[in-house]
């Protein structure tokens, strides 16, 4: 029997208010049941947003360093339960537990550069016109907060989001994915053991079309922060804005590796396989396109499939899985409609496009690495996000028809380019359309130090991680003090 889970609100595990609940399965094997989880209701968000909001007052006066020691017990925890919170990353997402480990010593490097953010949260002193007096601004936390995060990487964009959150002296709601709700529990039971403060921190799990409407339309949230779909973000940015709430959005991709006739090829190869089927192509970073010059176009395709030919699908669980299995049977079918797609436009399948269902896999979520070739840059699989393991690649005339290529589609988060040509690779940076690119790097790399965020559908708001990432939970205060 699935044991039954309960949210946290105001320090207290407990139960729904309405009784009803939702199976979370094993994306790895559908017939098992990881947890069962409460679909809360309107009045256990309501509970939630009053706990923060009267823990608000108490938690914001802290120190920065005093709220520093809780999350110096959170990281002491969290590093002493690698093990066992990968294991659940890898039960309800499917990644293998190498890719879980990663994962969380992402989240750890995440944390750590976000705490010295917040201890350095500072405005500046500027010399006042007047004699006599000192001006300067200070950085002030908004209040209650919502982050409502993804089931690709369940427990790092958590982290990412909360950690500044709270840093800054903001309480804050957390709503984890549905597909992913034992994940965030994992991450919330860190700083309850850490005891932090009842009401600062509050999970709940449930329907985004029942508790996300009433998180995002409460005026009692100052800003949302959300992971996702687009198509979601633009609902939470429309229903934000009816009470001027703050949102930041980090939405879909369609990434491109462009690879020029000067490129190290087994590089950019090596980047493809990595980028494009790295946790079965699931991150909003995923290369999805491959941009390549025509008269290299053959030997790249060539080594590209040498290298996703020694992929090995299988159970993240097993020390032998190079890919697991897509998170979830919507996602499943999603993909494999997106490769129908693909078919049907004449764009030609040279490896993968199948649902696999061999041996102890038939009861999972396995979709083949899959390449398409003779891709039109105005196909379906060349223009929306499938966000599973699908290639598309692109030939390219030339330098200035793959900027071209790379650029046109309505998302704008990452992009790679692979040449030895300095002038074409800085050309590149300056030109490609997007919040986050690499030369001679996979798509997929970040670090914590740095920002992260897209542009065109791909984002909106201040950008979420480095040094804005505290700018995104606060806010302005000038102070003119005359002393003479």
């Amino acid at each position: 029997m699935a044991q039954l889970h309960q949210n946290f609100i105001n320090g207290q595990w407990q139960d729904s208010s309405c009784g009803q609940e939702y199976e979370q399965r094993n994306p790895a094997d559908l017939t098992e049941i990881t947890g069962i989880w409460p679909k809360s209701s309107v009045a256990d968000v309501a509970s939630a947003i009053e706990a923060a909001a009267a823990a608000f007052a108490s938690w914001s006066r802290l120190t920065v360093y005093q709220r520093a020691e809780y999350f110096a017990k959170v990281l002491q925890v969290m590093k002493s339960r690698v093990e066992q919170i990968a294991a659940v990353i890898t039960a309800e997402n499917g990644k293998t537990l190498k890719e879980s480990k990663g994962e969380i010593e992402s989240a750890i490097k995440e944390m750590e550069f976000q705490i010295g953010e917040g201890l350095r949260m500072a405005g500046e002193v500027m010399p006042s016109g007047q004699n006599g007096v000192m001006a300067y601004s200070m950085r002030r936390p908004l209040g209650v907060v919502a982050v409502i995060s993804p089931w690709n990487f369940p427990f790092n964009v958590p982290c990412r989001k909360i950690t500044p959150a709270l840093m800054t002296g903001n309480t804050c709601i957390f709503k984890p994915a549905n597909l992913t709700p034992g994940i965030g529990a994992e991450f919330v039971k860190l700083f309850d053991e850490a005891g932090l403060p009842p009401g600062v921190l509050n999970f709940i799990t449930g329907s985004g079309a029942v508790i996300g409407d009433a998180i995002v339309g409460n005026p009692l949230i100052k800003a949302v922060t959300f992971t996702g779909s687009t198509e979601v973000g633009r609902s939470i940015h429309q229903k934000a804005a009816a009470n001027f709430t703050r949102t930041q959005l980090e939405m879909g991709g369609k990434n491109p590796l462009v690879v020029l006739a000067d490129a190290d090829l087994q590089a950019a190869a090596s980047s493809a396989a990595l980028a494009a089927y790295a946790c079965a192509g699931q991150w909003c970073t995923s290369t999805s396109r491959v941009v390549v010059e025509e008269k290299l176009h053959d030997d790249f395709v060539k080594l590209l499939l040498e290298k996703v030919k020694k992929i090995k699908v299988g159970k993240g669980t097993d020390s032998s899985t190079t890919m697991g299995p897509v998170c979830g049977k919507s996602q499943l079918e999603g993909i494999l409609g997106g490769i129908e797609k693909g078919k049907a436009e004449g764009a030609k399948l040279i490896i993968g496009g199948n649902q696999i269902k061999t041996k102890d896999l038939t009861d999972g979520c396995f979709i083949e690495p899959t390449i398409f070739t003779e891709v039109t840059p105005d196909m379906f699989i060349a223009q929306e996000e499938i966000f599973g393991p699908v290639l598309s690649i692109i030939k390219a005339k030339d330098f200035e028809d793959a900027v071209k290529i790379a650029n046109n589609v309505k998302f704008g988060l990452s992009s790679s380019i692979y040449t030895n040509d300095l002038q074409k690779a800085l050309t590149f940076v300056e030109r490609t359309d997007v919040g986050l690119t690499h030369v001679n790097i996979p798509t997929a790399v970040k670090e914590a130090q740095l920002s992260f965020g897209g542009v065109k559908l791909s984002g909106c708001g201040i950008p979420e991680a480095g040094h804005t990432g505290v700018e995104f939970f606060t806010e302005h205060k000038v102070a003119y003090i005359k002393y003479r």
